[in-house]
């Protein structure tokens, strides 16, 4: 029984010597080959396309709500004073 301690660490150490590599070595393959890219190019260059679009449209929607912004505030402004002309109406 004694004698198996040392053949079990030694067998234990070459196999944690050679195990750990190719373990290693097979998860970077694993890795390699869910990084490629699967889109065709002609799918990408849709997708740049779009994304190029959907930019334009968000700067359109931003000028939009810009307008929309000013147009209450400017409502906002004239409504004020015939407010304020009612309610000084009111007390006298």
């Amino acid at each position: 029984m004694e004698d198996l301690v040392p053949f079990g660490f030694f067998a234990m150490v070459t196999i944690v010597a050679i195990g750990t590599p190719l373990v290693r070595g097979l998860v970077k393959r694993w890795e390699r080959n869910d990084a490629k890219p699967a889109v065709p190019s002609d799918v990408s260059a849709r997708m740049e396309r779009m994304e190029h679009a959907i930019d334009a449209i968000a700067v359109e929607i931003e000028r939009i709500s810009e307008g929309q912004r000013f147009t209450t505030k400017l409502l906002a402004e004239t409504r004020q004073p015939d407010a304020l002309h009612a309610s000084s109406r009111s007390a006298d």
